[in-house]
């Protein structure tokens, strides 16, 4: 099945950032993939409240998969074509963090966050790159903490992983904006998602409000804005960059 509407998959985009970021691209006229690692049920959610949206013609599926399971990339890939027939934007939302010290960092732990954060979308772009076309856009999450000059305890591992992701974007850039692909990372700061105040006192999640020159947390839907207009024609001139979006937390 094809039309004329822009295709995008969102990489765990059940709930959280992945859940705006999916519900404002359909709003800017996206055909929606949300994809999903476990909860079938939060996924449908977020399908439901995509075709709540009532837009002429708009469509949105959830596809099941671990894009850093080739398998399961290459069949998330499959499946979106059979349904819409293209794909032109892909916002690699999905992530894996663990709050760990380097002293408390395991060969586990390790595997894991290279696996989930930076093998994932790796792999998954590969896969992805024989059916994207000239105006398509990759969009990858980082994290303002690669530039940040205080860096909060525990969070060696996820900040190495999202380093190595902007490495990514650079390269990317090159490579992918000689076919007329458009490849950019969002980095957020403290965003008020459930993943975030996991672990975190009051005190804590107040203490990074107020350390913000806006005196709050970030929302999804800000950074969903962000990604809203990288995936717009208005980025069409905006390659191998990285937008922070976090308020002013790290300048």
């Amino acid at each position: 099945m094809s039309s004329t509407r822009r295709v995008a998959i969102v990489t765990g985009s059940s709930r959280g950032i992945g859940r705006a970021i999916a519900l404002r691209l359909a709003k800017d006229g996206h055909d929606i993939v949300v994809n999903y690692q476990s909860n079938a049920a939060k996924a449908q959610e977020t399908v439901n409240e995509i075709l709540a949206l009532n837009q002429p013609g708009l469509r949105a599926i959830a596809i099941q998969g671990d894009v850093g399971i080739l398998a399961d990339g290459k069949r998330i890939v499959e499946e979106t074509l059979q349904y819409f027939g293209r794909i032109d934007t892909v916002v690699f939302n999905a992530g894996w963090i663990v709050y760990q010290s380097v002293e408390d960092v395991t060969e586990e732990s390790y595997e894991e966050a290279f696996r989930t954060n930076v093998k994932a979308p790796m792999f998954f772009t590969k896969q992805l790159i024989p059916h994207l076309k000239a105006g398509s856009k990759l969009i990858y999450l980082s994290t303002s903490l690669t530039s940040a000059t205080t860096v909060p305890p525990n969070y060696f591992l996820y900040t190495a992983t999202k380093g190595a992701v902007e490495q990514m974007v650079r390269t990317l850039s090159k490579d992918l904006g000689r076919k007329g692909i458009n490849v950019n990372a969002i980095s957020p700061g403290p965003t008020d998602t459930d993943g975030f105040r996991f672990g975190k006192t009051e005190d804590q999640i107040k203490l990074f409000s107020q350390n913000n020159p806006f005196g709050r947390l970030g929302q999804p839907e800000d950074i969903a804005g962000a990604v809203s207009f990288l995936a717009s024609e208005s980025a069409g001139w905006v390659n191998g960059q990285n937008l922070r979006v976090n308020g002013g937390f790290v300048v």
